[in-house]
């Protein structure tokens, strides 16, 4: 396994929400991030598909991990804006991909899509998040 692969998931470990969900990176390249997500019962709507709120997790998650591949070393990497499509349920296991647009220096523009595990395009987003820098001393 990669270390920046390594360090992304030690960095899940410390976000409690994403480990009480199961969300876990399974790849990583330069601006580009693909984490999972194996859907539970417990995470579903009335109609038996992912809840939207996880869905979003997912995406959000890929956009942020995406863009922290471009700045490693930043403390931590906070979503400014992200505007989601829903565009079929989501069932079994999630597949999100990340994707950086523009990097800048600290505000980077990503988008992301989730899919089922048969390949069925379940949403899709596109965001503004920012690298966040390192505290002066």
């Amino acid at each position: 396994m990669s270390s920046a692969l390594e360090k992304a998931r030690q960095y899940e470990k410390r976000i409690k929400f994403i480990e009480h969900l199961g969300v876990r990176t399974t790849a990583l390249d330069d601006g580009h991030a693909r984490v999972e997500l194996e859907l539970k019962p417990e995470f579903t709507n009335s109609f038996g598909t992912a809840h939207g709120g996880v869905i979003m997790t997912l995406l959000d998650v890929a956009l942020c991990q995406a863009a922290r591949t471009q700045h490693p070393d930043a403390p931590g990497i906070v979503t400014i804006d992200m505007a989601t499509s829903f565009i079929a349920g989501g069932v079994g296991r999630l597949v999100a991909d990340g994707r950086v647009l523009k990097p800048g220096r600290s505000t980077i523009f990503a988008e992301a899509e989730v899919r089922n595990s048969d390949g069925t395009l379940v949403a899709k987003a596109i965001g503004t998040v920012r690298a966040r820098q390192k505290e002066k001393a």
